[in-house]
């Protein structure tokens, strides 16, 4: 049986697969070793340019792996435990993991005119970048590259326009959810989310990590939190 720690550690990792997948998009190679996923050459934006695998981590090890004079460097803390400020980071936010057991049932759909389903080409994405972004025009964040690895770009439509999404990414143990959006509830969101995930990969457990408002809209879908997480700035 997984414990807590352990599915933290799956969403840690599932995580840092997307984050690398991201990178590749955008030709950049990262590297996982030693307990760290990391990218010697500055992320693509919100994306970090390391995430921590374990705990024992040693902070001056990973630092040590990534580009801190770049503007905008960041790191991952997956475990809320490494002491990054003496090497000029500042905490950004703090999250947690949540895990929804792949035996908890699907809930029902709250938005009756939301209809749910994949992004099935490249074509599709500069709309659903459109609408993840608040209706501002993206900047091609997510590239058609994406489209052909293991993750998924899920759709709520509402009279043919997107106004919801997240994407799903499928490893190993489980499937993470993350960058979900929604033009009216996060709460809705989850719903018709968690239902194509159950379709698209049936008995897998979900993973993700939210925080505030947002923690709250998955916790009343089903899933529980399983341990904190930081994202640090480097600002010196």
């Amino acid at each position: 049986m997984i414990t807590v720690n352990e599915w933290a550690g799956a969403a840690a990792r599932n995580n840092a697969e997307w984050c690398d997948a991201v990178c590749r998009a955008h030709g950049l190679a990262g590297e996982l070793r030693e307990g760290i996923w990391s990218s010697a050459r500055r992320t693509p934006p919100l994306y970090p340019d390391a995430v921590s695998l374990a705990p024992e981590v040693a902070a001056a090890d990973l630092v040590a792996r990534i580009d801190t004079a770049s503007p905008g460097c960041s790191v991952k803390d997956s475990f809320a435990c490494l002491d990054l400020g003496p090497l000029g980071f500042e905490v950004l936010f703090e999250a947690q993991w949540i895990h929804r057991p792949a035996d908890k049932p699907v809930p029902e759909a709250l938005a009756q005119d939301v209809t749910w389903e994949p992004l099935e080409d490249a074509g599709s994405l500069p709309a659903w970048e459109t609408a993840w972004n608040g209706g501002e025009e993206g900047e091609g964040l997510f590239r058609p590259a994406l489209l052909d690895g293991n993750s998924t770009f899920l759709a709520g439509r509402s009279e043919g326009r997107i106004v919801a999404g997240a994407i799903a990414s499928r490893s190993a143990s489980v499937v993470g959810v993350s960058n979900l959006f929604s033009s009216a509830d996060e709460e809705s969101a989850w719903a018709g989310v968690l239902a194509e995930v159950a379709r698209l990969w049936p008995g897998v457990p979900v993973v993700g990590y939210e925080s505030g408002d947002s923690l709250d809209a998955a916790v009343r879908q089903g899933f529980t939190p399983i341990g904190p997480l930081r994202v640090w700035l480097h600002t010196a």
